[in-house]
């Protein structure tokens, strides 16, 4: 890959979120194999893409390009033998600041000077959603220059993100459990729901039943946003965007999944277990039906008695050899809890 070619893969991995380090030859002395404006993309994994020179420079450019990628700061490398850094060198034994001195032996008479500067992608969020809150949230998100994707519920799929996005479910109910999983499965470096605690206890409750691992429920930040107390649903963006900007000042944006997971989950790892009450333990349910042929598309949730779709996304529960559909995770957990009372119509939440 020649050095413009380079370029391309860098485009590329912007577009990606994947922060990366660009290593630039800005001059050599011969001989060497590498040449003046080589370049090469160095990802934080330690791929090299590109030819910035031989067996001797390619490590430690690499090793000094992940340096770059972590402290966020350009360094310009001088690398050669130790004897031409002496008084009858390039720079006649002054070596410029800021310049990192490397010797290495086996580059011969050769030396090269490396300018490696880090490139950290245009942040991206997802929000999925289409209440106003969401819609001023993506707004505000892009009067910053972010790359912002407002996504309706039902089109969101975990490859809408990758683990360098930042991700806001704010369906306000419709479906949260469902779009909650999804958005796990992409291991985003923020996950947040839109919500009350009480609401995400169910929330993660019946995510923790259904087998999502613990530690990824703990990533989990629930209610998203800074607490600003009682706010109306501008301000509520606000918070969440503040908060999103705070993560990202402090680092805990700037990697893969897992790295941004700080400050969030200390707010919704205390919370989900509490959920976990019963075998099934869930948000707003809807709908019981009877399985069998004849399901009718719309049924009536027998805690509360909403009408709801039956279907995976409205929390299926066996009993008696009968299904009953629910539409929040908190009908669902209610039912679970005394089936009969239910299915009797004694109670209502």
């Amino acid at each position: 890959m020649d050095g413009w070619g380079v370029m391309t893969d860098a485009a590329e991995l912007a577009r990606q979120g994947e922060p990366f380090a660009l290593a630039t030859v800005v001059w050599r002395q011969g001989p060497s194999s590498s040449r003046q404006g080589s370049r090469a993309i160095i990802t934080a994994a330690g791929e090299l893409r590109g030819w910035i020179g031989g067996a001797c420079a390619e490590p430690v450019v690499i090793r000094e390009a992940q340096r770059v990628i972590s402290a966020g700061e350009p360094r310009l490398l001088l690398l050669g033998s130790a004897e031409q850094f002496g008084i009858t060198g390039q720079f006649g034994g002054a070596v410029p600041d800021g310049m990192l001195v490397i010797p290495i032996s086996c580059l011969s008479d050769g030396a090269l000077e490396v300018y490696i500067e880090p490139v950290v992608p245009v942040p991206h969020l997802v929000v999925v959603g289409h209440s106003p809150m969401a819609h001023t949230l993506a707004q505000l998100a892009r009067t910053l220059g972010w790359r912002t994707d407002l996504v309706d519920g039902p089109d969101f799929t975990a490859d809408q993100a990758n683990e360098y996005a930042m991700v806001v479910v704010a369906s306000q109910g419709h479906n949260d459990e469902a779009l909650l999983e999804r958005a796990i499965a992409a291991r985003p470096a923020y996950l947040g729901l839109v919500g009350s605690r009480k609401r995400g206890e169910a929330v993660l409750g019946y995510l923790a039943d259904r087998g999502v691992p613990a530690d990824q429920l703990a990533r989990v930040t629930v209610p998203a946003g800074l607490d600003l107390g009682s706010t109306a649903h501008q301000e509520i963006a606000v918070s969440i965007l503040a908060e999103l900007v705070q993560l990202r000042a402090a680092g805990k944006l700037a990697g893969p999944a897992g790295a941004g997971a700080g400050a969030g989950a200390a707010r919704s790892a205390a919370n989900w277990p509490a959920a976990r009450g019963s075998s099934a333990s869930g948000q707003a349910a809807r709908g019981p039906s009877a399985s069998g042929p004849g399901l009718a598309a719309e049924t009536t949730d027998p805690v509360c008695g909403m009408t709801v779709t039956a279907g995976p996304d409205a929390m299926p529960l066996e009993h008696d050899g009968a299904t009953y559909y629910f539409c929040c995770a908190g009908c669902r957990q209610a039912f679970s809890r005394d089936p009969a009372a239910y299915v009797k119509g004694e109670a209502r939440c």
